[in-house]
């Protein structure tokens, strides 16, 4: 393990958080050294404060991607770019939806990330946690969510062909009306039946601004970095959606991004 100076307000995709050491985990070392700390993936759902816990981030050992036949194993420091590169070029099948969603595997792995339908747990195997592969059906996940103890170091997915340009174009369209300032996605979970975006707008919020953070004009659940937006500013507003939607509505929002 190594330490690495990183700034997040350069960083994170929403431009926030401290200029601070991190400490990048190699092949070999002690995961148990993370617990009480935070794993950062690509910083693309987070939202770091001024004095966040001890932070760790996979190195370089971690990005990977090994053909197994009917199985690729991916180390969880692969960023989704280079994946989606790497379907297209091999013709597989299943991983249009990453295309435009940003961030590492690992990331996508701890949230069960996805577009609609298409998450990345339908697709996984096993997962290797602390080096250890564990099954699919050990693991408790669902609608952007998994509940992982350790940190996941690969995955092992199903391998088809057949990648779709029509379904990739299909599904980034579902995404066309996402913002283009800095965010770090969803800032909200979707309630069951119902929109986040939706019960936002509903009681006054969208495009509501404080500082230089704001809900979007754009998309109501997104909250977005306007020019040097704070840490408590953006605390600011997902406190009062959460307050108004529940008053308005008996619905307790459930943040989709991690604050740390």
């Amino acid at each position: 393990m190594y330490q690495k100076e990183i700034d997040f307000s350069k960083f994170s995709s929403i431009k926030i958080g401290p200029k601070i050491k991190v400490n990048m985990l190699q092949i070999g070392d002690n995961f148990d050294e993370v617990r009480g700390g935070f794993l950062v993936g690509g910083a693309n759902n987070l939202l770091i404060s001024p004095e966040p816990p001890k932070l760790f981030i996979l190195s370089k050992d971690f990005d990977y991607i090994q053909d197994l036949g009917d199985t690729l194993v991916i180390g969880a420091a692969t960023k989704t770019g280079r994946l989606l590169s790497f379907a297209k070029r091999e013709n597989i099948a299943n991983l249009e939806f990453i295309s435009k969603l940003p961030g590492t595997v690992g990331g996508m792995v701890a949230m069960n990330a996805g577009v609609k339908s298409w998450e990345i747990f339908n697709l996984i195997k096993e997962v290797q946690i602390n080096s250890k592969w564990v099954k699919r059906d050990e693991i408790e996940w669902g609608y952007r969510f998994a509940k992982i103890d350790g940190v996941v170091t690969a995955i092992k997915i199903k391998k088809e062909l057949g990648y779709s340009k029509e379904l990739e174009k299909s599904l980034i369209a579902l995404r066309a009306n996402q913002p283009k300032n800095p965010s770090a996605g969803s800032a909200f979970k979707n309630p069951e039946g119902d929109f986040a975006g939706r019960l936002i707008e509903a009681v006054g919020l969208k495009g509501k601004r404080v500082g230089d953070m704001a809900f979007s004009e754009v998309h109501s659940n997104f909250l977005v970095n306007l020019g040097r937006g704070s840490f408590e500013d953006a605390i600011t507003l997902l406190s009062e959606a959460k307050k108004r939607v529940f008053e308005e509505f008996g619905v307790m929002l459930e943040e989709e991004i991690k604050i740390v």
